[in-house]
């Protein structure tokens, strides 16, 4: 791999969410990696009382991952409905829950792409409709990944 000291600022928030998801990440095991063996009844379960199941973070890791993309795309969008954030689990299928799987694995590598691409002399530009630039927007959305991790490894443990 590139000596990635000399690499632009947006391929080191690329690469952390890629490896957040896929692999060598820093904090612990990835996303792909803590989501190996959950079965479906698993990740609909609540072993956690008044927490989000596996599948409910599943999900909703994916919704942050569309409206990263959204916010790179220009468009203001400064909430997300309720029902965006934490979408509704209809179907616990093995199928639906492999689907969903499949969602967020296809979600990361797309926001990994899009990230990647995106212009370093745009980092310092405000996110349109928010406070703050997209330097610190892709910060966070590793951040938010890497903390998501960490309750699913926990919910994991605990039955879910």
């Amino acid at each position: 791999m590139a000596d990635q000291s000399v690499l632009p600022e947006t391929y080191q928030f690329a690469e952390n969410l890629r490896r957040a998801h896929e692999g060598e990440s820093w904090q612990g095991p990835s996303i792909a990696e803590l989501l190996v063996g959950v079965t479906a009844a698993q990740a609909a379960a609540r072993p956690i009382a008044n927490a989000h199941g596996i599948w409910e973070l599943v999900l909703h890791l994916a919704a942050w991952h569309r409206v990263v993309r959204r916010r790179i795309a220009g468009e203001t969008l400064v909430t997300i409905p309720d029902a965006e954030n934490f979408p509704p689990i209809d179907d616990t299928s093995e199928s639906a829950w492999a689907a969903a799987k499949g969602a967020l694995h296809a979600s990361s590598a797309e926001t990994v792409d899009l990230i990647r691409a995106f212009p370093v002399t745009r980092l310092d530009d405000e996110v349109p409709g928010k406070g703050y630039n997209y330097r610190h927007m892709l910060s966070g959305v590793v951040a938010h990944d890497a903390y998501h991790s960490g309750q699913i490894a926990l919910l994991k443990r605990a039955g879910g």
